[in-house]
Parts: structure tokens; sequence; C-alpha cells
């Protein structure tokens, strides 16, 4: 595994791009730096200054009336958007200068774009190993990456605030396409259920993941219908013991979600639902809220209703702290 990981920073591509004469992106594997020659109308105001919601870590007055500012930020913060595709991983923010607050516009606005070129052995790792149609056996996987989805983690005990990156999977050996949700999941104390076990509700109501709504959790765009990624940052629950993700693994027609068969993040800007896979279908989602039933249409497309599988990842622990230790994660126990 550490020569998984090692191979990963080889293939990432840090990129330093000099974007103009007054502004320099260098982009490294975690973070990024930007240097921003700023005119004398904006060094005036330094604090009005912004890499999406950070301000300069550095100011430095220049000759002439103008300044520098320095951003230093890990693509974690200051609200870097992420997007995936197949062969690139990108981070992309805005510098702005704002004279005045919002709602009133920026009076400049600049893209910093950080681009990372995937290893090509991840995308076969990402991949069901094959998809036949007809009917056939359907087998399950689940299991923890690592923090940039390039292979399986090599620790089980993750800090508070920090990232648990979960993959299911549905191998598909002779059967018609078949698209993958997490209908239901929740974090417990125990391997096996028991009323005398605490638990904690990550996604509920067919398919909502109801724990984005306090914190930074979301499902990742899909490399393929077969497959599903859900960042899930690690809550408060109980720390320094054992903690067991408890899901609900259902495969569905991917031409017919509906208000029980869909994957619902929540997006914190605009206080809404949102469709994984089909943005413009939102509406699926309005029911996040309050109570998901399922609307059959009643022909023959709507025979088939769907195939279920419990999966138990775990254990994880929690510490209050950054500290990794390289513990076995064990695998995920079907039921």
């Amino acid at each position: 595994m550490p020569l998984l990981r090692q191979c990963f920073v080889l293939l990432v591509t840090a990129v330093s791009v000099l974007a103009s004469e007054d502004i320099h992106v260098e982009c490294k594997s975690k973070s990024v730096t930007v240097t921003w020659k700023v005119s004398e109308e904006m060094a005036t105001n330094p604090s009005r200054l912004f890499l999406g919601n950070c301000l300069p870590t550095e100011f430095t007055p220049a000759a002439l009336g103008r300044g520098v500012a320095v951003f230093e930020s890990q693509l974690s913060e200051c609200r870097f958007k992420e997007r995936r595709t197949q062969k690139k991983l990108i981070y992309e923010n805005d510098l702005t200068f704002r004279p005045l607050p919002k709602p009133n516009p920026a009076s400049f606005t600049y893209s910093v774009v950080c681009s990372y070129q995937r290893p090509e052995w991840l995308h076969t790792f990402l991949k069901p190993s094959r998809i036949l149609e007809g009917q056939g056996r359907l087998i399950f996987h689940m299991g923890l990456l690592n923090d940039d989805l390039s292979g399986p983690a090599v620790s089980n005990i993750v800090s508070l605030g920090s990232f648990i990156n979960i993959w299911a999977a549905v191998e598909q050996q002779a059967h018609q396409p078949l698209i993958l949700y997490l209908e239901e999941c929740v974090a417990s104390t125990t391997q096996t259920m028991s009323p005398e076990s605490l638990i904690y509700p990550i996604i509920s109501n067919k398919g909502c993941l109801v724990d984005g709504k306090f914190g930074s959790s979301r499902f990742l765009p899909r490399y393929h219908s077969s497959s599903v990624f859900l960042r899930l940052q690690a809550f408060t629950f109980v720390q320094e013991q054992e903690v067991y993700i408890h899901c609900k693994l259902v495969v569905w027609d991917p031409k017919n979600p509906n208000e029980g068969k869909k994957a619902c993040n929540y997006n914190k800007e605009r206080k809404l639902w949102e469709l994984l896979d089909d943005p413009s279908r939102s509406d699926l989602c309005s029911c996040c809220d309050y109570e998901c039933g399922v609307r059959m249409k009643r022909d023959v497309d709507s025979e088939f209703h769907g195939l279920a599988q419990s999966v138990v990842l775990g254990p994880l622990i929690i510490t209050a702290n950054s500290t990794r230790n390289d513990q076995v994660v064990l695998g995920p126990a079907l039921s």
C-alpha cells in the first residue's frame, strides 16, 4: 500500500502556471499558492481581496502605491470546488476584489484552477469488472478508500472533521444494466444491531444524505452507474471507540429513478436537495425533509423491483486529533 501511495504522488502533476503578468498560481499536491500584484486601488483596501472566502495570508506594499497579496491555502479550504473526471482531478476557485460587501458584485474576478492527472491504474480499480445483458448473479462490494481515492485506505483511524471515503459497487455478471444506491446508512457502536446500540443516521429516507445538512458530507460524481462514492465527514458520535457503518445497498433500473430510489445531496448554499445523477430532476429529492414514498407506474417497465444487500463496514475509530496509525481495515460483512 505505501507503494500505491508513492505511485500516486509521482503521477499527480503539480502545475505551476503563470496566469498573467500580475497573477501567479502555483499548484502543489494538496495546496495552492497565489501571488497577486494588485493595483493602487486594490492596495488601499487589501481586506477586500479574496481567494474564495479567504483573505490574503500576506500583503506587502510595493512601489507606486501598488501591493503584492499572497494566498496560501489547502485545496480543502477557502471553498475550493472539486471536480473529477476519469482522467483529471480538478480544483476551482475565484480570486476576487470586492470593494463593497456582498451582495454587491466583485469588481474583479479571476478563475484559479489546479488540474491533476489521475493514474491510469485507478480507472480499472474504480470500474466494475464487467457488464453483461440478461439475468444473473450480483456481487456487492464496499470498502474504505484513501484520501485521494486511489486505492484502499491504509488505516481505520480518522480524526474528527476529516473525511471517510466510502466506495460501494455491484459486480454485474450476466445481468441487465443497473444503478446502485445507498438507500440507508447509520453509524453504530456495534457490528450487530441491537436495541442497546447507539446509532447516528447518515443516509435515510431512501437515499437522502441527511448528514450533509450538518457537515460537509456528500455523494461524489459517479464514474459508472454500478458504483457510488460517499465522502463522509467524521462526526461527533463516540470517540476512541469502535464505530461500524451499516448500509443497505439497492440496485435499480437506471432509467426509472423515483422518490424511493435516488441519491440526494444537500446544497447548503442554496438550502435545497439535489439529485446526484440528474440535477434537473431534483424534485425527486424534495421529499427528503418529510417522508419519501414510492409512486409506481403500472406498466411493463416497472416489473423490476430492485435487489438489496445489507453491508457492515468497520470498525472505524474516530479520534479528536489528527494522529493516524497504520491499523488493518476490516472488510465489509455481508448479511
